[in-house]
């Protein structure tokens, strides 16, 4: 070493001052003294008896306004707390729901048709609720469209920030040719703009005609019917087999059926609510 220079002193591996350690940030207190015990609510929303719902509690699966709780005691306010479990939203309110309708084709996508047209007033006739459509499907497309009375999910659901994907089963004039799929998947150029599938699957032909499955997020008008007009092939029948984590299932045509709590959890999820 230097003799110009003085001798550094050598690093023991330990700081001079130890750095002091920033306070750990304590989570929000949930608690609502007057509310309801969370076991009960969720007991109510269907999740199993107060024991059972104990167990979920105590084993950190639940949270409460991003909050997660194990302790039972904690009590909340069912009409505002916001509640998860496994990841999955609960509704709590009693006077909101969501339906699934196979809705016939011929059928207009709303609760009154000055035309005098079939609508889907008729199929919710029973329901004491107001009801509203989510989206629209045009009067020859067959399937699932929801009607709610939840207007927060409904406009996060018709938000296209939020991408809910939408699964369609499309009988076509003609046989495709096997690169169709790469062609729907790159995009196709409409008066509108682009528009590209998400996947797209042959499921059976037929002389003259293919089935065929598509899914995408474009929710314009008539946007399936127009992509394979693009493409040379005319849709022959379309039916809406699903609509983010909500499948048509057996649904009968004409009928309705009330979402279940998985499934209204999953798509309350999918829209970040």
């Amino acid at each position: 070493m230097s003799p110009d220079r003085p001798d550094r002193p050598r690093r023991t591996g330990r700081p001079d001052r130890a750095r002091p350690r920033r306070a750990a940030t304590p989570e929000r207190d949930v608690h609502v003294p007057d509310g309801e015990r969370l076991q009960k609510v969720l007991a109510g929303a269907g999740l199993g008896s107060r024991r059972a719902c104990e167990e979920i509690i105590a084993a950190g699966r639940v949270t409460v306004d991003g909050v997660v709780v194990r302790e039972l005691g904690v009590r909340v306010d069912p009409r505002r707390a916001v509640v998860h479990v496994d990841g999955r939203r609960l509704q709590l309110d009693p006077s909101l729901v969501t339906l699934a309708l196979n809705k016939p084709a011929g059928v207009v996508s709303t609760m009154h048709d000055p035309q005098g047209r079939p609508s889907l007033a008729q199929y919710v006739a029973d329901r004491p609720e107001r009801l509203f459509h989510v989206g629209r499907l045009d009067a020859e497309t067959e399937g699932l469209l929801l009607l709610t009375n939840d207007g927060e999910l409904a406009n996060r659901l018709a938000h296209p920030s939020y991408e809910v994907p939408k699964t369609y089963l499309a009988t076509v004039r003609g046989r495709v040719r096997p690169s169709l799929g790469t062609v729907l998947r790159e995009g196709v150029e409409l008066d509108d703009g682009p528009v590209r599938v998400d996947s797209f699957r042959v499921v059976d032909t037929a002389p003259g005609r293919t089935m065929v499955e598509v899914v995408l997020h474009e929710g314009r008008n008539r946007i399936v019917r127009r992509m394979f007009d693009a493409v040379g092939h005319p849709v022959l029948r379309l039916v809406r087999t699903q609509l983010g984590p909500v499948r048509l299932g057996r649904l009968r045509p004409g009928t309705t059926r009330v979402l279940d709590r998985d499934e209204l959890g999953s798509l309350m999820s999918a829209v970040g609510l």
